[in-house]
């Protein structure tokens, strides 16, 4: 599972599918609950990419 900003979604999805060998369930945060940073560049988390 990662958590990511914007700009890092893609690698996210792609870092996923390489370990898991099937597609991340992608979870937007609402904004009330973005306490957690991207784990790519500590920036506010904006999904969490993973099943």
């Amino acid at each position: 599972m990662f958590i990511c900003c914007e700009e890092h979604i893609e690698l996210a999805i792609d870092m996923y599918v390489d370990e898991i060998e099937r597609a991340p369930e992608i979870i937007h945060i609402p904004v009330d609950k973005q306490e957690k940073k991207c784990q790519f560049c500590q920036k506010q988390g904006v999904y969490v990419v993973g099943n």
